[in-house]
C-alpha cells in the first residue's frame, strides 16, 4: 500500500493573515504552539477536527489549506 502525504500552506496563510504567529493560531484552534510547529513542517498529521478548525481560522476549505498525495512505491 502506497503511503499517504499530507502537506499544508499553512505559514503562508499566517503571514498573509497580519502576520500571525504560531502561537496565536494555536490559540485561536485549542493547541500548543509545538503542535503547529509539527502540523507546518509536516511532521505530525492534525486530526480532521483540527484541520477543519485551521481552515476555519483562515476562513478557507480544507483543500486550500491541506493537500494529499500518495507516496509512489520503490
Amino acid at each position: 500500500m502506497r503511503k499517504g502525504l499530507i502537506s499544508n500552506n499553512i505559514r503562508t496563510l499566517r503571514f498573509h493573515h497580519d502576520e500571525m504567529t504560531q502561537k496565536q493560531l494555536a490559540e485561536k484552534v485549542g493547541v500548543t504552539r509545538q503542535t503547529i510547529v509539527a502540523i507546518e513542517k509536516g511532521k505530525y498529521s492534525p486530526s480532521l477536527e483540527l484541520a477543519f478548525r485551521i481552515a476555519h481560522v483562515f476562513n478557507l476549505s480544507l483543500e486550500e489549506v491541506f493537500s494529499f498525495s500518495l507516496e509512489d512505491e520503490t
